[in-house]
């Protein structure tokens, strides 16, 4: 069936995390039949999250484009993620849409990262569409959430039309939705008003008459066809077998051909032999291209605007492993390994910077969360490798260095309001706002450096017996404060190199807390825990007990070990200090001074 520019519409699902953007996408897949019979079974999880992390975080990593059809029209989903640390994937794919479904959570309401997907979306001039989701929840406040929206668009919308936007009612895990507040959610409805809104308010893309035009927004990989190049014919048309010309960010305009064209339908690509202005497609043939680079026509290439992503604000070290057990776990070990992993992962993750410092790299990310993704990526393919300690991204303006900050939205229980702000206060936050929520909880918002951050979410986690609730999003920049106070307690080390035993570990664990069981390889300069005290301390866990032929009352009992603490890789990250290094193989996580040595490591700490 050939499809005509207005009969597509390109559509944005934006969101902060955990709104229901994907399982709104889920239940419109599903109720526009794109599934046959035999495919029934993959409908009853979140299709849209394919990755092995994104399942097991229950998160959105990498923005996706899937296809449906409804009546005579085609559209065109971008599913994107919530997370403010994967707001590049955002950036670079709503310039393929010409409108947006934002999606607000009942009882939430909009949060921090709906204030950025938004405002990204605006400043684009995308038809906007609300959609008020989970409105079963026990704790919904609708009537408040709509004056929030509203504010919201007050701040943010750059014309007056941006201002009149139709909302919507859903519960996006049963699949319905209403264009009124239903007096009872549990009858009967489907998302056909969904379809409707898209149909009737997301306007049709503009037929541009001219040469070709496509802006690469997307990279995809296959070991058939080799490299797809995702993006939005802006003007013109393509067609298969096609001469066309890609045009560099330099400006250099290289020949190709198209290979292969397909478009989305569903969860696979249709092969097709020429698409319209204004739909998304996939291209094969175009090995040289970049994201952010054009497809344009052969005989008149014309560039499209690069796009312009906000930059990174935290920054660690990545090299290969230098410890005693280097090259026993990982199949990928070299400098030049790693150098070659991140150049490719530099073609899909365009919100990352990767500098080369000589042995190893200094790769800068939006956050942790964005970092410690693209560490468990390379762990779980094989490499073995070390990382350092997280630091902030500063910039000179006006002679002046200057630090991200961050606006850090709190939720918690009014029980633990006084150990968040002893938190927040001893990191240089700036408490801005606080208030009830409808639950009861006090909800505070923060303006906080960003290497405040590091490590806080772990410690209030704790201080809250896990209840706490933390959103925050980059605000700009501020001159360098001071030094950020030492938040946490010296090291345990490894005295020497052999195997915990658990009469030395029952010694150890009354100086703090273990975090090696026994039977476990360790080496002289390993963290093996964090002690009670602000210094380091040295400690023999291999050491065994002397065996004599003499008994004694009471000494032949079985010791007893406090279970101990196993990090997981985030955690890892928030722990190390300036002088200490995380050893990451696909088998183990484990914590290292930066200096081995214990005499010079001690010479090291006096100069």
């Amino acid at each position: 069936m050939q499809i005509t520019t207005d009969k597509i519409r390109n559509i944005a699902i934006i969101a902060h995390v955990d709104h229901g953007k994907t399982t709104m996408v889920d239940g419109l897949l599903k109720q526009s039949h794109t599934f046959r019979d035999n495919q029934a079974e993959m409908s009853e999880k979140l299709i849209m999250d394919s990755g092995d992390q994104e399942r097991e975080r229950g998160i959105t990593i990498t923005a996706k484009q899937t296809t449906i059809y409804h009546d005579d029209h085609k559209i065109n989903i971008i599913d994107t993620p919530g997370h403010a640390d994967f707001s590049g994937e955002v950036e670079r794919t709503l310039n393929m849409a010409d409108g947006v479904m934002l999606i607000v959570d009942a009882a939430e309401g909009p949060m921090p990262q709906t204030k950025f997907v938004l405002s990204k979306a605006l400043e684009l001039g995308l038809k906007p569409i609300v959609v008020i989701n989970k409105i079963d929840k026990p704790a919904r406040r609708i009537e408040e959430v709509k004056g929030e929206i509203e504010d919201l668009f007050l701040e943010l919308a750059t014309s007056d039309d941006q201002l009149h936007y139709p909302i919507y009612y859903a519960i996006g895990r049963e699949e319905k939705a209403w264009a009124e507040l239903p007096d009872n959610p549990e009858q009967h409805a489907d998302l056909s008003v969904i379809f409707d809104a898209i149909i009737n308010q997301i306007p049709a893309p503009e037929a541009k008459a001219g040469g070709l035009q496509m802006l690469v927004t997307s990279l995809q990989y296959d070991s058939f066809v080799g490299k797809y190049a995702i993006g939005k014919v802006s003007r013109g048309k393509i067609a298969r077998s096609a001469p066309i010309k890609l045009v560099q960010t330099s400006g250099e305009a290289i020949s190709a051909k198209v290979d292969k064209l397909f478009v989305f339908r569903g969860l696979v690509k249709e092969e097709i032999d020429e698409a319209v202005c204004g739909d998304i497609v996939a291209v094969t043939g175009v090995g040289e291209a970049h994201i952010g680079e054009t497809i344009a026509d052969f005989d008149n290439p014309e560039a499209l605007p690069v796009m312009k992503l906000e930059q990174p604000t935290l920054s660690m070290y990545l090299g290969p492993n230098t410890s005693p057990f280097k090259g026993r776990e990982g199949d990928y070990t070299t400098s030049r390994q790693i150098g070659d992993r991140l150049q490719r992962e530099l073609e899909t993750n365009v919100a990352l910077h990767v500098e080369d410092n000589g042995i190893g790299f200094k790769i800068s990310g939006r956050g942790e969360l964005h970092l410690s993704v693209l560490i468990e990526t390379m762990r779980r393919e094989g490499y073995e490798f070390e990382v350092g300690r997280p630091e902030v991204v500063t910039i000179q303006k006006d002679g002046k260095t200057m630090e991200p900050v961050e606006d850090c939205i709190i939720e918690v229980g009014q029980e633990f309001v006084g150990a968040v702000s002893q938190a927040l206060g001893v990191r240089r936050g700036v408490l801005k706002n606080q208030e009830a929520t409808s639950q009861g909880a006090a909800r505070m918002e923060y303006k906080i450096p960003t290497r405040g951050l590091i490590g806080l979410r772990n410690q209030l986690l704790t201080a809250t017996k896990g209840t706490v609730i933390i959103n925050s999003l980059p605000a700009g920049y501020e001159p360098m404060g001071t030094a950020m106070p030492k938040n946490r307690n010296g090291a345990l080390v490894a005295f020497e190199p052999g195997a915990t035993t658990t009469y030395a570990l029952a010694n150890a664990e009354a100086r703090g807390e273990l975090f090696v069981g026994p039977a476990v390889e360790v080496y002289a300069g390993m963290v093996i825990g964090q002690n009670n005290r602000q210094e380091d301390l040295e400690v023999n866990v291999c050491k065994g007990k002397h065996l004599t032929n003499m008994r004694a009352s009471g000494s032949d009992g079985a010791v007893q070990l406090t279970p101990y603490t196993e990090l997981s890789l985030e955690q890892c990250i928030d722990f190390i200090a300036n002088d200490e290094l995380l050893e990451v193989t696909p088998k183990n996580l484990r914590l290292r001074k930066r200096i081995l040595d214990p005499t010079l490591r001690k010479r090291a700490n006096k100069t």
